[in-house]
């Protein structure tokens, strides 16, 4: 091997081992300047964490305690912030903020956040990662009543309106198209993108700035096995009537397992149900198994073989259903 080659290989190995020791302390890493990373072999950056609230936050009073970190999630979330993934080549010009799941008490950071987000910068799309507020920041189970409960203030709605706002409004800065910026979300993350998908119109805050003078409507939605979506209901097939789907809800993609034992099908299919009585473009996908809180190449439930199950290739349907409604214009290789 020439000496060119050696030094090349020796940086690459640099790269990857620190990268490596960035990844393994996140409060740590979310004070880093944007850094360097690849995946598939595209170059992308990634932000160092940015407050969505550049004054006073709504309702702040609600959460107390201290963030904490611990095996890929996050606790106690009163500070929420983006983070943005950006890629550097073939950059299609689409964003998508994702929401981890963790039942409205916890968030998913790793699985259903970064890990996603750098697949989303992998394929010419902009990730965007968002840590919204927890606990108790949208409908909820109560372990003293043993039954679910509305939050005290919308909390986790609040901070999906807003980054949506705040990243339209920055969209030439990011280099995204303002008329391509969609939603995705796991879990209570699902149920979040149907909260802002179907709630927009009103801010569920009072505003503070211009950011809040802009349209927090997403353009389109990704719903990976919703929960919280037969709260409010009497009659089977019925909708959670808080999320009032209509003709202009945007476009949505749905997918679950239909084993999953925490969140099951009904709520995924009810919403399905209510986009199609409302003619909203919609694609639903029900895989026989894959259970809950699945990410790219894992499930947080450690189903024996997962990665060898038809539903571990879900991101090649949703990168396609993309091409389909005109937000990317090719398949990635």
């Amino acid at each position: 091997m020439k000496q060119s080659e050696n030094h090349n290989l020796f940086k690459l190995t640099f790269l990857v081992l620190a990268i490596s020791m960035i990844s393994c302390n996140q409060n740590k890493q979310s004070q880093q300047e944007a850094t360097v990373r690849t995946a598939s072999q595209t170059t992308f950056t990634v932000s160092k964490e940015i407050p969505i609230w550049t004054s006073s936050i709504p309702d702040s009073g609600l959460i107390t305690g201290a963030e904490t970190y611990n095996d890929g999630m996050v606790r106690n979330v009163s500070n929420p912030t983006i983070k943005i993934f950006s890629p550097s080549k073939e950059n299609s010009g689409v964003a998508v903020l994702v929401f981890p799941g963790g039942g409205y008490m916890k968030l998913a950071v790793e699985l259903e956040g970064s890990e996603i987000c750098e697949w989303l910068a992998s394929i010419g799309v902009t990730g965007i990662l968002l840590k919204y507020r927890v606990p108790a920041s949208g409908p909820h189970y109560d372990k003293d009543c043993h039954c679910e409960r509305d939050p005290i203030k919308p909390l986790a709605l609040q901070d999906a309106q807003r980054a949506l706002g705040f990243v339209r409004s920055q969209a030439k800065e990011l280099n995204i198209d303002p008329n391509k910026i969609g939603v995705m979300g796991f879990s209570a993350g699902g149920h979040l993108v149907a909260d802002v998908s179907t709630n927009y119109r009103k801010r569920m805050y009072k505003a503070i700035d211009d950011i809040d003078e802009v349209s927090c409507r997403p353009d389109f939605g990704i719903v990976m096995f919703p929960g919280h979506m037969t709260f409010h209901t009497r009659k089977p097939y019925e909708l959670n009537n808080t999320l009032p789907v209509d003709s202009v809800t945007p476009p949505m993609f749905i997918l679950q397992a239909g084993n999953d034992p925490v969140d099951t099908i009904q709520h995924s299919l009810v919403y399905y149900i209510a986009l199609k009585k409302a003619g909203v473009k919609a694609e639903y996908h029900i895989y026989a198994e894959g259970g809950h809180a699945f990410g790219l190449n894992k499930s947080a439930q450690k189903i024996p073989n997962w990665e060898k199950l038809p539903i571990a290739d879900w991101e090649k349907l949703v990168e396609r259903w993309l091409q389909t409604i005109d937000m990317t214009s090719k398949l990635s290789n």
